[in-house]
């Protein structure tokens, strides 16, 4: 099964206001394994990015000369594919993405198609704190590179809290003592106990003489024939 773990930066908080997605990071998953295949372009939003390079780092100098998310449309839905899309509070990064995608004319991602690492977390880990940051310190992932937000950055972060909400890393492997046990019960060769005395047949003179008659008028081929 191939998945998608995708994350935007952009220059503030609504499209409806205005604001632009400044890059995305997608990172692939086959079968809850990261696959090293990745995508990531950086974009130039065609307004200033004012505040939010506090959060992200990124400056209109270095977005001047990079591509506009009409060039790049195309490839990025191709990569994505028909595959599920999983993010980190889905609705903030669909909001983006399908907006973009509506102004090229483009096929917009169904809400059906994202998973969201929140609402995993909220039925995994009732009560706790849902920020990736929160997530990953929980986790034991290494945080030490996120300096600031950027989109693949998250994105393998996010790929990493996935897999731990939902198993991915010990998918098909024993890890627990009990399963060990429960593998060598599992493989032992067992001897079958044989009755002192064979049972009675349960089937009356009648029924045999019934039974031997309908064996006969199905012929030769009949597998009670067979020898």
């Amino acid at each position: 099964m191939r998945e998608i773990v995708l994350d935007t930066e952009t220059t503030g908080l609504d499209p409806v206001d205005g604001h632009r997605i400044i890059e995305i990071g997608c990172v692939e998953l086959v079968d809850h394994l990261p696959t090293g295949v990745t995508f990531q372009r950086y974009l130039n939003p065609e307004r200033l990015v004012l505040e939010s390079e506090r959060v992200h780092g990124i400056a209109d100098a270095f977005l001047a000369d990079k591509p506009l998310f009409a060039h790049i449309a195309d490839e990025l839905i191709a990569f994505l594919g028909d595959a599920p899309v999983i993010m980190h509070n889905a609705g903030f990064d669909l909001k983006f993405l399908n907006h973009e995608l509506r102004r090229v004319a483009r096929p917009t991602i169904s809400f059906g198609r994202a998973i969201d690492t929140i609402e995993i977390a909220k039925t995994k880990l009732p009560g706790a704190r849902y920020s990736l940051d929160e997530l990953c310190r929980r986790f034991g992932v290494d945080l030490s590179s996120r300096v600031k937000h950027g989109a693949l950055l998250d994105a393998q972060l996010t790929a990493q809290i996935y897999l731990e909400l939902v198993g991915g890393r010990q998918a098909r492997l024993m890890l627990a003592p009990a399963d060990s046990v429960l593998a060598a019960a599992a493989s032992e060769i067992r001897v079958p106990r044989l009755r002192p005395e064979p049972l009675l047949p349960r089937l009356s003179e009648q029924e045999l003489v019934l039974h031997a008659a309908f064996v006969a008028d199905l012929g030769a081929q009949a597998v009670w024939n067979w020898a």
